[in-house]
């Protein structure tokens, strides 16, 4: 069955929306390649999902967090194979490449604004998997989280800004990045060292993994919001296989990784509602109340010693 999906939101044209259309857009092939992604990700929650339910849920925090990041990823990615979620922008730089060239008088580009609400969920979530495996204090995290939240709102700026003062907002998202990328390096990774062996493997291979992919986000910001030199087909490429790396084998890497980790060694102490002490002690009186006389909404209906019947 063909891909329709561009066709039947068209506003009024393809790629169109408040009656501006993008004449460098995504085509099906690019729709057909969202839509696999979408798949990724959804599969990869389910999977999580059925994956915290052989742990106690004490220990499912890394597996809630982990299903939320790639359930909001699938849904982002659903949008942008609907060829939704996205808006026409002019590009600064009028490229000789058909593909990215536009007509004489639409030198528009589809910008997918989707994606970074998808950033501004998913990578603090991200962060969180990365920062409570270090066990790193609160307020380090709340900061780095917020860096992070700055560099995906520059990024998005920017891929709206249609002169060279995108690239300012592109400054600013690197420098904030650049101090994400220091806590996950060396900060954090000095804390999850001082917590045995096998937490700071777990931590130095996924806080790796994580760097080395959010370096090549900027490249592929700068080909195309940016610079405008690969066609969006390509940019959807470039963004869905970092997409996959960064949240779904990511994911595999940490749960793996915390399979024989107590959260408790992490300084994260949850309890289930039969682990309190007064839920235990308030179910233990009712037991022996129950024994002692039958029990009718709350109030004891058993005959008091020495009273006659």
């Amino acid at each position: 069955m063909a891909n329709g999906a561009i066709v039947a939101n068209e506003h009024p044209a393809p790629h169109g929306v408040n009656g501006a259309t993008a004449s460098i857009g995504i085509t099906t092939h690019g729709s057909d390649w969202y839509w696999a992604v979408t798949a990724v990700m959804t599969v990869s929650t389910f999977a999580i999902i059925g994956l915290s339910f052989t742990k106690p849920r004490q220990h499912r925090i890394f597996h809630y967090i982990t299903a939320a990041i790639t359930m909001v990823a699938a849904i982002a990615y659903f949008t942008m194979g609907a060829d939704l979620g996205q808006t026409p922008i002019p590009v600064e730089f009028v490229r000789s490449n058909s593909k990215v060239s536009g007509t004489a008088d639409n030198q528009n580009r589809e910008i997918f604004y989707v994606r970074y609400i998808d950033w501004t969920i998913t990578t603090p979530l991200l962060l969180m998997d990365l920062l409570l495996t270090a066990g790193i204090p609160w307020p380090t995290i709340l900061y780095t989280i917020l860096l992070d939240e700055v560099m995906i709102v520059t990024g998005l700026v920017g891929a709206l800004v249609q002169s060279s003062y995108k690239w300012g907002y592109f400054v600013f998202g690197c420098a904030a990045f650049l101090w994400v990328a220091w806590t996950v390096t060396f900060t954090a990774r000095k804390h999850a060292s001082s917590l045995g062996a096998d937490i700071s493997k777990t931590y130095t291979i996924c806080g790796v993994w994580t760097i080395f992919l959010w370096f090549l986000y900027p490249i592929a910001w700068g080909l195309s919001e940016g610079g405008n030199v690969i066609a969006p087909d390509s940019e959807a490429v470039f963004y869905g296989i970092l997409d996959i790396m960064a949240k779904p084998v990511f994911g595999a890497l940490l749960l793996w990784g915390h399979r024989g980790i107590d959260p408790a060694r992490l300084g994260l102490h949850i309890r289930d509602y039969d682990d309190d002490p007064a839920v235990v002690s308030s179910a233990h009186a009712a037991h022996h109340g129950e024994k002692d006389g039958a029990v009718s909404n709350g109030a004891s209906t058993a005959t008091p010693a020495g009273e006659n019947v």
